[in-house]
């Protein structure tokens, strides 16, 4: 267990988010004690899901002073690799951030902004060769649930990222608070990141 606990999580919303990306590890996360989640946009209008579902968002990003950054997948990733403005913005959020996560094609976004260069990541393993392309010096794992390399948590697609909020809160509060989680949402876990049926 690590001696210094996250407090404030800001989950990244965009249109074209994947939705289980973000509300798969925010439930995890916001039924830990001591845990704040925000969900952060680049304006205060409803942000359109992947799925069709329009979420509020709580939070400007010029507004987020956090210690987490979560960063989901979803088809909106495609256009905003490429989006100068989004990936100075996402810079600038990561910077006043101590830990940076990405849920599936999120990291193609952070690889993006350089925030992922010699570190080791994950991704969505139907998306892998796509998201490889970004970024210079990162080792891409093909075999991974999710990978955590220093401040940086990276996990592969969709679901996946449920596993890794499970193991992000099992690092830094406990097992015991782990399994309070967890039993409480009665959820069955992949605790092994080395564990991927989805390799390629």
């Amino acid at each position: 267990m690590s001696q210094t606990r996250p407090h404030n999580i800001g989950i990244v919303l965009f249109d074209g988010f994947e939705l289980l990306d973000v509300f798969g590890p925010a439930e995890v996360l916001a039924n830990t004690p001591g845990l704040e989640v925000n969900y952060l946009s680049k304006h205060d209008s409803p942000v359109s899901s992947a799925q069709g579902v329009r979420i509020v968002p709580t939070m400007r990003f010029e507004s987020f002073s956090g210690d987490t950054l979560l960063v989901p997948g979803g088809r909106g990733t495609r256009s905003l690799v490429q989006d100068p403005e989004f990936l100075r913005q996402l810079t600038a959020l990561a910077s006043s951030a101590d830990i940076i996560t990405s849920v599936c094609t999120g990291s193609a976004l952070l690889a993006a902004a350089g925030l992922l260069e010699n570190h080791t990541a994950t991704t969505n393993k139907n998306a892998f060769d796509w998201v490889r392309t970004h970024g210079q010096k990162i080792e891409w794992k093909k075999q991974a649930r999710w990978v955590h390399d220093g401040n940086l948590w990276t996990s592969s697609g969709v679901a996946a990222g449920i596993d890794m909020a499970v193991a992000f809160i099992t690092h830094f509060f406990g097992e015991e608070t782990a399994l309070s989680v967890t039993n409480h949402i009665e959820l069955i876990v992949n605790s092994n990141p080395d564990n991927d049926p989805f390799a390629v």
